[in-house]
């Protein structure tokens, strides 16, 4: 069971995310600043923080700062009235990976959460698993029951990608510089053939598929 971490001076707040969250299976420690915060963080397994901004003693800048001297890699969820881009970009920059902008909403909050705790499992364990399928990223291989598949590194690379982040569109840019670079001259030509040599490999897979957006890119879907 996941261990979540909010830090929140306010007292209310602190209580209905805590439910919300103990509703939906998480185990939740709360803390009304940063200095509480990290008291508990020390003596427990923390998998991802949900921080305000404003907190006495220790704001949610500094905690996110002193965070991230400790772990680089922990999910941390910043929830804040401040809506100006001047505050997210300060956010981003202490070592934050999202940004909510209150009144909070649970029912996205709780999308937020396991957004970021299914790329924290991935990225800890270097593997994604769809049903029955794993895919391993140190081995570049695809694998369902008995049947191993090893890719070529750009096509398991863009297949991992794509499953990283289900239902996301990537532009056809935004594959190319992340798989072939930023200063690569190959054509789109080249994407639109990885993309339908893993579309035929993995033919009658039921557990997901690579969907075409038209003018725009692609996306993967996990159907189970």
């Amino acid at each position: 069971m996941f261990q979540i971490l909010v830090v929140d001076d306010d007292r209310s707040i602190r209580f209905f995310v805590k439910e919300a969250l103990e509703l939906n299976h998480y185990t939740v420690y709360t803390a009304k600043d940063g200095k509480e915060a990290l008291d508990i963080f020390d003596n427990n397994h923390i998998d991802l923080v949900i921080v305000d901004i404003m907190m006495p003693n220790m704001d949610g800048y500094e905690f996110t700062k002193a965070i991230r001297l400790i772990d680089s890699e922990l999910p941390i969820l910043m929830v804040s009235a401040k809506q100006l881009a001047e505050d997210r970009k300060k956010g981003f920059i202490a070592g934050i990976d999202d940004y909510m902008v209150k009144p909070i909403d649970l029912e996205e909050l709780l999308l937020h959460v396991k957004a970021l705790l299914r790329r924290y499992k991935i990225a800890s364990e270097r593997q994604i698993e769809i049903g029955d399928v794993v895919l391993n990223y140190d081995a570049y291989t695809v694998s369902k029951n008995d049947e191993v598949i090893e890719l070529p590194q750009k096509e398991f690379l863009l297949l991992y990608k794509l499953l990283s982040y289900p239902d996301k569109i990537f532009t056809r840019i935004q594959l190319m510089d992340e798989i072939w670079g930023v200063d690569c001259d190959t054509g789109w030509e080249t994407l639109t053939v990885h993309i339908n040599r893993l579309r035929k490999k993995f033919e009658g897979w039921p557990e997901f598929e690579i969907e075409s957006i038209r003018g725009l890119g692609y996306k993967a879907v996990r159907k189970i």
